[in-house]
Protein backbone atom coordinates (compact mmCIF):
# COMPACT_ATOMS: atom_id res chain seq x y z
CA UNK A 1 0.00 0.00 0.00
CA UNK A 2 1.21 3.39 -0.90
CA UNK A 3 0.49 6.37 1.29
CA UNK A 4 0.06 9.51 -0.74
CA UNK A 5 -0.33 12.99 0.71
CA UNK A 6 -2.41 14.84 -1.85
CA UNK A 7 -1.74 18.39 -0.72
CA UNK A 8 1.21 20.20 0.87
CA UNK A 9 1.24 19.45 4.59
CA UNK A 10 -0.09 22.25 6.73
CA UNK A 11 1.71 22.94 9.91
CA UNK A 12 1.87 22.85 13.55
CA UNK A 13 0.17 25.71 15.40
CA UNK A 14 1.49 26.31 18.87
CA UNK A 15 -0.21 27.62 21.92
CA UNK A 16 1.77 30.06 24.02
CA UNK A 17 -1.40 31.43 25.61
CA UNK A 18 -3.89 29.61 27.83
CA UNK A 19 -6.69 29.50 25.23
CA UNK A 20 -7.68 25.82 25.21
CA UNK A 21 -9.74 26.36 22.07
CA UNK A 22 -6.68 27.14 19.98
CA UNK A 23 -5.33 24.29 17.83
CA UNK A 24 -2.11 22.62 18.88
CA UNK A 25 -1.34 21.30 15.40
CA UNK A 26 -2.79 21.30 11.93
CA UNK A 27 -2.44 19.09 8.91
CA UNK A 28 -4.31 17.39 6.12
CA UNK A 29 -6.08 14.07 5.89
CA UNK A 30 -4.66 11.10 4.01
CA UNK A 31 -5.61 7.45 3.59
CA UNK A 32 -3.90 4.15 2.83
CA UNK A 33 -4.29 3.89 -0.92
CA UNK A 34 -3.88 0.75 -3.00
CA UNK A 35 -3.09 0.73 -6.70
CA UNK A 36 -4.73 -2.36 -8.22
CA UNK A 37 -2.73 -3.51 -11.24
CA UNK A 38 -3.11 -6.12 -13.92
CA UNK A 39 -1.37 -9.43 -13.27
CA UNK A 40 -1.51 -10.74 -16.85
CA UNK A 41 -1.35 -9.26 -20.32
CA UNK A 42 -4.34 -9.10 -22.60
CA UNK A 43 -7.53 -7.31 -23.51
CA UNK A 44 -9.73 -6.10 -20.65
CA UNK A 45 -13.03 -7.91 -21.09
CA UNK A 46 -14.79 -6.13 -18.22
CA UNK A 47 -14.03 -3.68 -15.41
CA UNK A 48 -17.25 -3.04 -13.51
CA UNK A 49 -16.25 -0.20 -11.20
CA UNK A 50 -16.95 3.52 -10.97
CA UNK A 51 -15.12 6.27 -9.10
CA UNK A 52 -16.71 6.79 -5.68
CA UNK A 53 -18.07 3.24 -5.60
CA UNK A 54 -17.59 1.18 -2.46
CA UNK A 55 -16.27 -2.32 -3.12
CA UNK A 56 -15.85 -5.19 -0.63
CA UNK A 57 -12.65 -7.17 -0.35
CA UNK A 58 -12.15 -10.19 -2.65
CA UNK A 59 -14.96 -9.19 -5.01
CA UNK A 60 -14.24 -9.96 -8.69
CA UNK A 61 -14.72 -6.63 -10.47
CA UNK A 62 -13.54 -7.56 -13.95
CA UNK A 63 -11.59 -9.92 -16.14
CA UNK A 64 -8.85 -10.00 -18.76
CA UNK A 65 -9.03 -12.14 -21.89
CA UNK A 66 -7.52 -15.53 -21.03
CA UNK A 67 -8.66 -17.57 -24.04
CA UNK A 68 -5.08 -18.28 -25.07
CA UNK A 69 -4.30 -19.59 -21.59
CA UNK A 70 -7.39 -21.81 -21.66
CA UNK A 71 -6.22 -23.34 -24.95
CA UNK A 72 -2.75 -23.95 -23.51
CA UNK A 73 -4.28 -25.73 -20.51
CA UNK A 74 -6.44 -27.93 -22.76
CA UNK A 75 -3.36 -28.85 -24.80
CA UNK A 76 -1.44 -29.90 -21.68
CA UNK A 77 -4.41 -31.91 -20.38
CA UNK A 78 -4.66 -33.69 -23.76
CA UNK A 79 -0.97 -34.61 -23.51
CA UNK A 80 -1.56 -36.06 -20.04
CA UNK A 81 -4.45 -38.20 -21.34
CA UNK A 82 -2.27 -39.40 -24.22
CA UNK A 83 0.37 -40.58 -21.75
CA UNK A 84 -2.19 -42.59 -19.81
CA UNK A 85 -3.28 -44.33 -22.99
CA UNK A 86 0.31 -45.48 -23.52
CA UNK A 87 0.34 -47.36 -20.24
CA UNK A 88 -1.03 -50.88 -19.72
CA UNK A 89 -1.31 -53.41 -16.91
CA UNK A 90 0.16 -56.28 -18.91
CA UNK A 91 1.57 -56.70 -22.39
CA UNK A 92 0.65 -59.53 -24.84
CA UNK A 93 3.67 -61.62 -23.85
CA UNK A 94 2.59 -61.61 -20.20
CA UNK A 95 -0.91 -62.68 -21.21
CA UNK A 96 0.57 -65.53 -23.30
CA UNK A 97 2.68 -66.74 -20.35
CA UNK A 98 -0.30 -66.57 -18.03
CA UNK A 99 -2.30 -68.72 -20.48
CA UNK A 100 0.61 -71.16 -20.66
CA UNK A 101 0.69 -71.40 -16.87
CA UNK A 102 -3.02 -72.21 -16.79
CA UNK A 103 -2.44 -75.10 -19.24
CA UNK A 104 0.44 -76.37 -17.10
CA UNK A 105 -1.72 -76.18 -13.97
CA UNK A 106 -4.37 -78.23 -15.75
CA UNK A 107 -1.76 -80.81 -16.80
CA UNK A 108 -0.47 -80.98 -13.23
CA UNK A 109 -3.94 -81.68 -11.93
CA UNK A 110 -4.30 -84.52 -14.44
CA UNK A 111 -0.91 -85.98 -13.48
CA UNK A 112 -1.75 -85.87 -9.77
CA UNK A 113 -5.06 -87.57 -10.46
CA UNK A 114 -3.27 -90.21 -12.54
CA UNK A 115 -0.72 -90.79 -9.76
CA UNK A 116 -3.51 -91.49 -7.28
CA UNK A 117 -5.07 -93.94 -9.70
CA UNK A 118 -1.73 -95.78 -10.19
CA UNK A 119 -1.13 -95.86 -6.42
CA UNK A 120 -4.52 -97.52 -5.94
CA UNK A 121 -3.79 -100.00 -8.74
CA UNK A 122 -0.38 -100.72 -7.24
CA UNK A 123 -2.05 -101.70 -3.96
CA UNK A 124 -4.11 -104.20 -5.92
CA UNK A 125 -1.03 -105.43 -7.86
CA UNK A 126 -2.68 -104.11 -11.01
CA UNK A 127 0.18 -101.64 -11.79
CA UNK A 128 3.95 -101.61 -11.62
CA UNK A 129 6.38 -99.47 -9.64
CA UNK A 130 7.83 -98.17 -12.89
CA UNK A 131 4.48 -96.62 -13.80
CA UNK A 132 4.45 -94.74 -10.47
CA UNK A 133 8.05 -93.60 -10.94
CA UNK A 134 7.28 -92.36 -14.44
CA UNK A 135 4.27 -90.29 -13.34
CA UNK A 136 6.24 -88.80 -10.43
CA UNK A 137 9.02 -87.80 -12.85
CA UNK A 138 6.48 -86.13 -15.12
CA UNK A 139 5.02 -84.20 -12.18
CA UNK A 140 8.48 -82.98 -11.11
CA UNK A 141 9.33 -81.85 -14.64
CA UNK A 142 6.02 -80.03 -15.00
CA UNK A 143 6.39 -78.29 -11.63
CA UNK A 144 9.82 -77.01 -12.71
CA UNK A 145 8.34 -75.77 -15.98
CA UNK A 146 5.60 -73.96 -14.05
CA UNK A 147 8.23 -72.33 -11.80
CA UNK A 148 10.08 -71.07 -14.88
CA UNK A 149 6.83 -69.74 -16.34
CA UNK A 150 6.03 -67.87 -13.11
CA UNK A 151 9.51 -66.29 -13.12
CA UNK A 152 9.01 -65.21 -16.73
CA UNK A 153 5.67 -63.61 -15.79
CA UNK A 154 7.30 -61.73 -12.88
CA UNK A 155 10.09 -60.49 -15.15
CA UNK A 156 7.63 -59.33 -17.81
CA UNK A 157 5.38 -57.60 -15.22
CA UNK A 158 8.41 -55.87 -13.75
CA UNK A 159 9.40 -54.68 -17.20
CA UNK A 160 5.87 -53.40 -17.88
CA UNK A 161 5.81 -51.61 -14.52
CA UNK A 162 9.15 -49.96 -15.29
CA UNK A 163 7.89 -48.88 -18.70
CA UNK A 164 4.70 -47.47 -17.17
CA UNK A 165 6.64 -45.52 -14.57
CA UNK A 166 8.82 -44.09 -17.31
CA UNK A 167 5.75 -42.97 -19.26
CA UNK A 168 3.92 -41.60 -16.23
CA UNK A 169 7.02 -39.73 -15.06
CA UNK A 170 6.50 -37.46 -18.06
CA UNK A 171 3.04 -36.66 -16.72
CA UNK A 172 4.19 -34.98 -13.50
CA UNK A 173 5.88 -32.01 -15.23
CA UNK A 174 2.82 -31.70 -17.47
CA UNK A 175 0.53 -31.64 -14.42
CA UNK A 176 2.63 -28.88 -12.84
CA UNK A 177 2.45 -26.96 -16.09
CA UNK A 178 -1.35 -27.31 -16.10
CA UNK A 179 -1.47 -25.98 -12.51
CA UNK A 180 0.73 -23.05 -13.51
CA UNK A 181 -1.51 -22.16 -16.44
CA UNK A 182 -4.60 -22.51 -14.25
CA UNK A 183 -3.04 -20.06 -11.79
CA UNK A 184 -2.53 -17.58 -14.63
CA UNK A 185 -6.15 -18.04 -15.66
CA UNK A 186 -7.25 -17.21 -12.10
CA UNK A 187 -5.03 -14.14 -12.16
CA UNK A 188 -6.90 -12.98 -15.25
CA UNK A 189 -9.78 -12.28 -12.88
CA UNK A 190 -9.52 -8.75 -11.45
CA UNK A 191 -10.12 -9.22 -7.73
CA UNK A 192 -10.44 -6.26 -5.39
CA UNK A 193 -7.86 -6.64 -2.57
CA UNK A 194 -9.33 -4.42 0.18
CA UNK A 195 -12.59 -2.97 1.44
CA UNK A 196 -12.72 0.58 0.21
CA UNK A 197 -13.88 3.30 -2.15
CA UNK A 198 -12.64 3.67 -5.72
CA UNK A 199 -10.68 6.92 -5.95
CA UNK A 200 -9.47 6.83 -9.55
CA UNK A 201 -10.18 4.56 -12.50
CA UNK A 202 -7.27 4.28 -14.94
CA UNK A 203 -8.55 1.76 -17.50
CA UNK A 204 -11.69 0.80 -19.39
CA UNK A 205 -13.05 -2.41 -20.90
CA UNK A 206 -11.67 -3.02 -24.36
CA UNK A 207 -8.22 -1.62 -23.64
CA UNK A 208 -5.06 -3.72 -23.79
CA UNK A 209 -3.25 -4.07 -20.50
CA UNK A 210 0.01 -5.64 -19.31
CA UNK A 211 1.37 -7.00 -16.01
CA UNK A 212 1.88 -4.20 -13.50
CA UNK A 213 -0.24 -1.67 -15.38
CA UNK A 214 -2.55 0.25 -13.02
CA UNK A 215 -6.27 -0.39 -13.39
CA UNK A 216 -7.70 1.64 -10.52
CA UNK A 217 -6.88 3.14 -7.13
CA UNK A 218 -8.85 2.32 -4.00
CA UNK A 219 -8.67 3.33 -0.34
CA UNK A 220 -10.51 2.44 2.84
CA UNK A 221 -12.08 5.75 3.91
CA UNK A 222 -13.97 4.36 6.91
CA UNK A 223 -10.98 5.38 9.02
CA UNK A 224 -8.86 8.28 7.82
CA UNK A 225 -5.54 9.68 9.04
CA UNK A 226 -4.67 13.27 9.89
CA UNK A 227 -0.95 13.89 9.45
CA UNK A 228 0.31 16.87 11.48
CA UNK A 229 3.51 18.07 13.14
CA UNK A 230 4.36 18.64 16.79
CA UNK A 231 7.33 20.49 18.19
CA UNK A 232 9.96 19.02 20.42
CA UNK A 233 8.57 20.96 23.39
CA UNK A 234 5.24 19.15 23.01
CA UNK A 235 6.67 15.63 23.01
CA UNK A 236 6.24 15.43 26.77
CA UNK A 237 2.51 16.09 26.32
CA UNK A 238 1.80 13.28 23.86
CA UNK A 239 2.02 9.51 23.80
CA UNK A 240 0.90 6.72 21.51
CA UNK A 241 -2.74 5.76 21.99
CA UNK A 242 -3.59 9.18 23.40
CA UNK A 243 -7.12 10.45 22.72
CA UNK A 244 -7.30 13.85 21.06
CA UNK A 245 -9.89 16.06 19.37
CA UNK A 246 -9.74 16.61 15.63
CA UNK A 247 -11.78 19.42 14.19
CA UNK A 248 -12.53 20.56 10.68
CA UNK A 249 -14.21 23.63 9.28
CA UNK A 250 -17.99 23.56 9.23
CA UNK A 251 -19.07 26.73 7.57
CA UNK A 252 -17.38 30.09 7.96
CA UNK A 253 -17.27 30.34 11.75
CA UNK A 254 -17.99 26.86 13.02
CA UNK A 255 -16.12 23.58 13.53
CA UNK A 256 -17.03 19.93 13.49
CA UNK A 257 -15.27 17.83 16.12
CA UNK A 258 -14.20 14.18 15.90
CA UNK A 259 -12.56 11.92 18.49
CA UNK A 260 -9.11 10.82 17.34
CA UNK A 261 -6.32 8.52 18.48
CA UNK A 262 -2.62 9.31 18.20
CA UNK A 263 -1.20 6.21 16.50
CA UNK A 264 2.27 7.23 15.37
CA UNK A 265 4.97 9.75 16.23
CA UNK A 266 8.10 9.94 14.11
CA UNK A 267 11.31 9.08 15.94
CA UNK A 268 13.22 11.47 13.70
CA UNK A 269 12.95 15.25 13.73
CA UNK A 270 12.74 17.26 10.53
CA UNK A 271 13.04 20.93 9.72
CA UNK A 272 9.83 22.89 9.96
CA UNK A 273 8.33 23.41 6.51
CA UNK A 274 8.07 27.04 5.46
CA UNK A 275 4.30 26.82 5.53
CA UNK A 276 4.24 25.84 9.21
CA UNK A 277 3.71 28.51 11.87
CA UNK A 278 4.77 27.69 15.42
CA UNK A 279 4.11 29.27 18.80
CA UNK A 280 7.84 29.34 19.38
CA UNK A 281 9.88 30.75 16.52
CA UNK A 282 12.92 28.98 17.90
CA UNK A 283 11.30 25.55 17.32
CA UNK A 284 12.97 24.85 14.02
CA UNK A 285 12.59 21.07 14.32
CA UNK A 286 9.25 19.23 14.43
CA UNK A 287 8.05 15.63 14.56
CA UNK A 288 5.47 14.18 12.21
CA UNK A 289 2.49 12.53 13.90
CA UNK A 290 -0.58 10.61 12.73
CA UNK A 291 -4.05 10.69 14.22
CA UNK A 292 -6.62 8.06 13.27
CA UNK A 293 -10.19 9.35 12.94
CA UNK A 294 -13.41 7.42 12.35
CA UNK A 295 -14.92 8.86 9.19
CA UNK A 296 -18.64 9.55 8.97
CA UNK A 297 -18.34 10.32 5.26
CA UNK A 298 -17.68 14.03 5.75
CA UNK A 299 -13.88 13.77 5.88
CA UNK A 300 -12.02 13.73 2.56
CA UNK A 301 -8.44 13.10 1.49
CA UNK A 302 -6.54 16.39 1.42
CA UNK A 303 -8.99 18.18 3.71
CA UNK A 304 -7.50 20.55 6.29
CA UNK A 305 -7.84 19.57 9.96
CA UNK A 306 -6.74 20.74 13.40
CA UNK A 307 -5.62 18.80 16.47
CA UNK A 308 -6.42 19.68 20.08
CA UNK A 309 -4.18 17.78 22.47
CA UNK A 310 -6.24 18.89 25.49
CA UNK A 311 -9.69 17.26 25.59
Amino acid sequence: MKKILLFTMAAFIAACNTDNNKADATGTFEADEVIVSSEVAGKIISLDIEEGQGIPRNKVVGSIDAENLVLQKEQVEASIRALREKTSDVNPQVILLQDQLKVQQSQLSNFIHERKRIENLLKQDAATGKQLDDINSQIIVLQRQMSVTRQQINVQQSNVSTQNRSVLSEGEPLSKRAEQINDQIERAKITNPVNGTVLTKYAEAGEITSPGKALYKIADLSTITLRAYISGSQLSEVKLGQKVVVRVDKGADDYKDYPGTLTWISDKAEFTPKTIQTKDERANLVYAAKVKVKNDGFLKIGMYGEVLLRL
